[in-house]
């Protein structure tokens, strides 16, 4: 399975999820939450920046379902799915993961005709601390 690919500058991103916590890097001047991670703001171009908790509920902004998957390695898997998620408390950041039917579960859990454009979702994290999806109300 593939894993993050971690710079200096998501690090923090990847630290807070190992622990369980969904955070977004928010500038600490003007308070706009952006993702990706980076040095500056896109909005006030400040330096300064924080790691603020949010809720991890979203809604599936967008998915698709790969036939073949485009990786080896999950060729086994197909179908599954890979959903964008617009986060309920900072709308302007849009997460990408999978909607599975809970923790560690494999990608292709749910099945693709679950899946709805608008369906609210919930974060949950894997042991080795990436982030997943899962159905609010399944």
């Amino acid at each position: 399975m593939l894993t993050p690919v971690v710079d200096e500058d998501g690090a923090p991103f990847w630290g807070y999820a190992a622990q369980g916590e969904l955070r977004v890097q928010t500038c600490a001047d003007c308070a706009e939450p952006r993702f990706p991670p980076r040095p500056c703001c896109p909005h006030c171009q400040s330096f300064a920046s924080e790691w603020r908790q949010v809720s991890g509920r979203g809604r599936v902004w967008s998915y698709v379902v790969p036939h073949p998957p485009l990786l080896p390695d999950y060729a086994e898997l197909a179908p599954y799915n890979v959903i964008v998620v617009e986060l309920a408390d900072a709308p302007r950041i849009r997460l990408v993961g999978n909607l599975v039917t809970g923790p560690d579960a494999p990608l292709n859990s749910l099945p693709p005709d679950r899946i709805r454009i608008g369906a609210r979702v919930q974060v949950v994290f894997t042991r080795a601390g990436l982030p997943q999806w899962v159905l609010e109300r399944p």
